[in-house]
């Protein structure tokens, strides 16, 4: 039990490491936590400094895991150590090559877990993965929508997939001034051909969505006969038009891309469809570091940037879900603030009646969706591919590797 209070301390930034980061902010997960006491060996008690209906929910993230404070204090933090209490323990790691993880002989259930150890290599190109894949090189990868229908033709391979919980968006930076006029960010939203984004970056394996994506089960709206989700370009352009703006004055942003390929891919077909609409997009392709460093400033000129294409995760709840929504909110970086939405969620966060949250919610999506300030693309599909002999691999989006009961069937 004492690592488990360590732990919730160190996200309440109660600990030497101070404040590690967003987690124990109140609109994010568990920034409601006033404190936490171990009763006895196998009890904890947690005191909430209010309702927290997400609570539950909010434990099952991998951002609750449990840390080992002896570890952490002998090696400062986790960067290059272990200190878990998964059914896997670090073994070797040599940078940029490989990583090996074992058997935790002390894992509460490890009678279940058949596996004695895990190898990760890294193999940044696909094609090389899936090459490794048919040769019996490697029992498993994951590998992106392009290359399924390949991997789909080998007999002796599996494919497994599963509806992630992510989203990709175009973000509107609200202190450009073209960008405070709604009209400019709805044309924005009529002039996106969804589907032909989702073809093109994740090879049709996607579906539409709000800011809670279907991963989210009964939580998700149905956006597909939204209106600001159908794809109308005499519509968008009427309203740049009624923002001022025509052939012969258009309107120039730029937009920062980067991190990942759906995202630049996404940034130059977004290029494609925008340009009918009188609005022309400078993309600039970041390194990781300074695309961080940006997403940050995104509510602000010092941004440089009017628009920038993200990939967000919803979490497990809703109530994250709309948390890129809520004004101050450490992740709201586009500068997007309703007293309606923050009402809402302060409503949602404080009652367990499932069916009220839901209408809660499905309203803080509407006024969200309506805005237009982040404006939703898609959520995809993940895949991982296996060798036939390889069972008992299930993943979701809650957890994405879970090897508790896999093993190897040869």
């Amino acid at each position: 039990m004492g690592d488990l209070v360590y732990t919730f301390d160190r996200i309440l930034g109660k600990t030497e490491a101070g404040d590690i980061g967003a987690l124990g902010s109140k609109a994010s997960y568990y920034g409601g936590v006033t404190a936490v006491e171990a009763l006895d060996t196998y009890t904890v008690q947690f005191t909430l400094a209010e309702p927290n209906a997400a609570f539950l929910s909010t434990l099952t993230s991998n951002y609750g895991a449990i840390v080992d404070k002896d570890v952490i204090e002998e090696n400062g933090d986790l960067m290059r150590a272990d200190g878990g209490t998964g059914p896997f323990t670090l073994g070797e790691w040599l940078p940029d090559n490989y990583v090996t993880i074992t058997k935790f002989s002390d894992y509460w259930d490890a009678d279940r877990v058949q596996l004695d150890g895990i190898t990760y290599f890294l193999i940044g190109d696909e094609a090389a993965r899936l090459a490794a894949l048919r040769t019996g090189e490697i029992d498993f990868a994951s590998l992106s929508a392009t290359n399924i229908a390949a991997a789909e033709k080998e007999a002796n391979l599996n494919v497994i997939s599963y509806q992630t919980n992510d989203y990709i968006a175009l973000g509107c930076n609200l202190s450009t001034p073209a960008l405070q006029d709604i009209n400019v960010r709805q044309a924005m939203s009529y002039a996106m051909d969804r589907d032909a984004i989702i073809n093109v970056v994740f090879g049709g394996q996607a579906v539409p969505c709000s800011m809670v994506p279907p991963g989210l089960g009964h939580w998700s709206l149905d956006v597909s006969d939204m209106e600001l989700y159908q794809t109308n370009v005499e519509k968008a352009k009427e309203l740049m038009e009624a923002a001022g703006y025509n052939d012969g004055n258009r309107l120039t942003l730029k937009v920062a891309a980067g991190l990942m390929d759906s995202i630049r891919q996404a940034a130059v077909v977004l290029q494609q469809q925008l340009a009918e609409i009188y609005i022309d997009l400078e993309i600039t392709n970041l390194e990781s570091g300074e695309y961080v460093d940006i997403w940050g400033k995104m509510s602000t000129p010092e941004a440089g940037f009017d628009l920038m294409i993200v990939n967000d995760g919803a979490g497990t709840d809703p109530n994250r879900s709309i948390f890129f929504f809520g004004t101050g909110a450490s992740a709201n970086v586009f500068g997007f603030s309703n007293e309606r939405v923050d009402e809402l969620c302060a409503q949602g966060i404080a009652t367990t009646d499932e069916s009220k949250r839901e209408e809660i919610y499905n309203e803080a999506q509407l006024i969200c969706i309506e805005d237009c300030t982040k404006i939703c693309i898609a959520s995809p599909m993940k895949y991982f591919v296996t060798a036939s002999y390889v069972e008992g691999f299930a993943p979701s989006s809650a957890d994405a590797s879970n090897f508790r009961d896999t093993y190897l069937a040869q």
